[in-house]
């Protein structure tokens, strides 16, 4: 999207235009992974979670509970979703296992994108021959998010069924 906004701001496409086309083609994305959490739904995942807990890193009542956190929460986990690096993606299959509405998961998904999109295109249209540094500083940030998912991860995976310490 930064390079986008740059050729934009070269006169070679229209921000708006661009804006739009990311925004779609997020949604299209965001659609599909949607209907695998739909397809997978909360029974199959608590099925595949008793047989493989540890790699899925979820019991069954943990599925649940974060399926009643969901339906509470889950307007505001995809619209905040969307704006965080590595999660944008993955946010769409828990709305869908939850049940979401297509409705309300559509015009969250839609805001949180276009705000996205937006965002990165308008960066490398103001800084036109600086769009390098918007990738430079978003790439990183990327990663960092990235690598602290596989830290929770791992230590999830090695720590998964054993009991947790109270604090009194």
């Amino acid at each position: 999207m930064p390079l986008a906004g740059f050729i934009a701001a070269r006169g070679q496409l229209s921000l708006i235009g661009i804006v739009l086309a990311g925004t779609i083609g997020s949604l299209a994305g965001a659609l599909f992974w949607y209907g695998v959490g739909r397809w997978i739904g909360p029974e199959r995942l608590k099925n595949f979670s008793r047989r493989h807990g540890r790699w899925l890193t979820l019991s069954p009542a943990e599925i649940d509970r974060a399926s009643t956190w969901f339906a509470r929460r889950g307007r505001t986990a995809v619209l905040v979703g969307r704006l965080v690096p590595g999660v944008r993606t993955l946010i769409s299959v828990p709305a869908g296992v939850a049940g979401m509405p297509l409705g309300p998961f559509l015009l969250t998904t839609a805001l949180g994108t276009l705000l996205w999109t937006g965002l990165l295109a308008t960066a490398g249209y103001v800084l036109a021959e600086r769009y390098r540094d918007v990738a430079g500083w978003i790439e990183p940030t990327g990663n960092a998010v990235l690598i602290l998912a596989l830290g929770v991860y791992g230590y999830r995976v090695l720590t998964f069924g054993k009991p947790t310490r109270e604090v009194p």
